[in-house]
């Protein structure tokens, strides 16, 4: 599907927004299926049913020194295989230990369910480096459980994705992942996935020449509905594509709804977030909030978001607030809402961005926009209340944080909770409370 050449002069050639969910091909089929809700909630936040606890068995597993005849249930007797965890039924409050400084081949698979009380949980232990698991046969950890709790292992070089999640209510926590085609891949509900290092993730999954159909490069890959991602780093999401020069986001939305992602540091992705849905699908009302991001590149974009007449969209009630971006090259865009843009599309309020090329982008009705501060070399938007074209001044070209008498001071539009994802994410980047007079940006200091 075209981009409207009057975007940027040269735009369709040398920088197509349209990227990854234009393509009807994209690997394989139930990637795009979302799991039915069921879901309490309490002031904007997930809150699990309650659960009695349980003790649970621990079990060690080391790849050097195991033997999948032990009994697996110390490191004396631990285990050598994924295999052996694979075929274990895994039970509320069990624990899997994977020794530090080991490496498997082949996929984790964890099936079990947990409760709120008594989680599931899989952890590193020992010393030296992350337990890897790689392989490009299967995903690397694939998650159909419920309360399983993930922490320290790192997948890389797999199949499609290195963390695949399709259950609900489980916790990715201080992983990481990097050479595959999606970090992480949700595709169930009321996941968390936070304080984890996604880097990169540059490889295709479709890559040929014609067909609009080029995909891949996913920090994160969200098709499920109600998960968190936050205080996450996540960089270099970003490859080659013969249709359209480079691709990646660190963040995708496809036909997931209400997703909240928040409080991340980005750096050298092709594009923050991208959000697109089926026909009869949505993805509707996600949230990003105090996202910092940063890039080097020479192409590059904080937002991409669709209207009703795109292949892909409507995509309806997406916020962006608070977000601090710099992307000097002139081969960038801010943000942009096209093919029957509104304020049902896309809100922004007390963003910070400054491009080397498009501040944002608007067709339509144009957007819902106020309270920031952006500089570029043009603008293709009506600017909102309280919206400067200014210098805001950060203290460098890495570090966002606003200098001295920076216009984004006290710029910023009073919100209620609900617009950050609840009152527990109404924080900046470093976790300060938001004044009554706020700076637009993510940080308030």
């Amino acid at each position: 599907m075209a981009v409207p050449a009057m975007v940027v002069k040269g735009f369709k050639s040398t920088f197509p927004i349209m990227t990854a969910m234009e393509r009807a091909r994209m690997e394989p089929t139930r990637r795009w299926i979302v799991p039915t809700l069921g879901m309490l909630v309490a002031g904007g936040m997930f809150v699990p049913a309650p659960a009695a606890a349980a003790a649970g068995t621990t079990y060690y597993v080391d790849s050097q020194r195991g033997n999948d005849s032990a009994a697996g249930t110390s490191a004396a007797t631990a285990w050598q295989s994924l295999e052996a965890v694979n075929g274990t039924e895994l039970k509320p409050g069990d624990t899997v230990r994977l020794k530090r400084g080991g490496s498997w081949k082949g996929t984790l698979t964890l099936s079990g369910k947990g409760t709120a009380a008594s989680r599931i949980t899989v952890e590193a232990y020992g010393e030296g480096a992350f337990p890897k698991i790689s392989g490009r046969d299967g995903n690397c950890v694939e998650i159909s459980g419920s309360y399983v709790r993930v922490t320290g292992l790192r997948a890389s070089d797999c199949r499609w994705a290195g963390f695949e999640i399709s259950g609900n209510l489980n916790e990715l926590d201080a992983v990481r992942a990097d050479r595959n085609i999606s970090g992480v891949h949700i595709m169930g509900s009321r996941n968390t996935v936070k304080n984890s290092t996604l880097t990169g993730n540059n490889r295709m999954s479709v890559n040929d020449r014609g067909g609009d159909d080029d995909s891949g490069a996913f920090g994160v890959l969200l098709n499920g509905d109600d998960n968190l991602v936050t205080g996450n780093t996540i960089t270099g999401s970003y490859a080659p594509s013969r249709d359209y020069r480079t691709d990646g986001a660190a963040v995708e939305v496809y036909n997931g709804d209400r997703n909240r992602v928040t409080h991340n540091i980005a750096h050298n992705n092709e594009t923050f977030a991208e959000l697109g849905a089926q026909k009869g699908r949505t993805a509707t009302g996600n949230v990003f909030a105090h996202n910092v991001v940063t890039s080097s590149r020479k192409r590059g974009s904080f937002l991409i978001t669709r209207g009703a007449r795109h292949a892909v969209g409507p995509v309806k009630g997406t916020v962006a607030v608070h977000n601090s971006v710099y992307l000097p090259a002139r081969d960038t865009i801010g943000w942009s809402c096209h093919d029957g843009c509104s304020a049902a599309i896309l809100k922004l309020r007390n963003n910070v961005i400054v491009v080397g090329g498009t501040m944002g982008y608007e067709d339509g009705k144009g957007a819902d926009e106020g309270g920031s501060v952006y500089r570029g070399r043009s603008i293709k938007f009506k600017l909102g209340p309280r919206s400067i074209v200014a210098d805001p001044r950060f203290r460098s070209t890495r570090n966002l944080r606003l200098a001295s008498g920076s216009p984004a001071m006290g710029r910023a539009l009073k919100l209620e909770p609900a617009w950050y994802g609840g009152a527990a994410l109404a924080r900046d980047l470093s976790g300060r409370p938001l004044p009554s007079a706020p700076a637009a940006g993510a940080y308030q200091k």
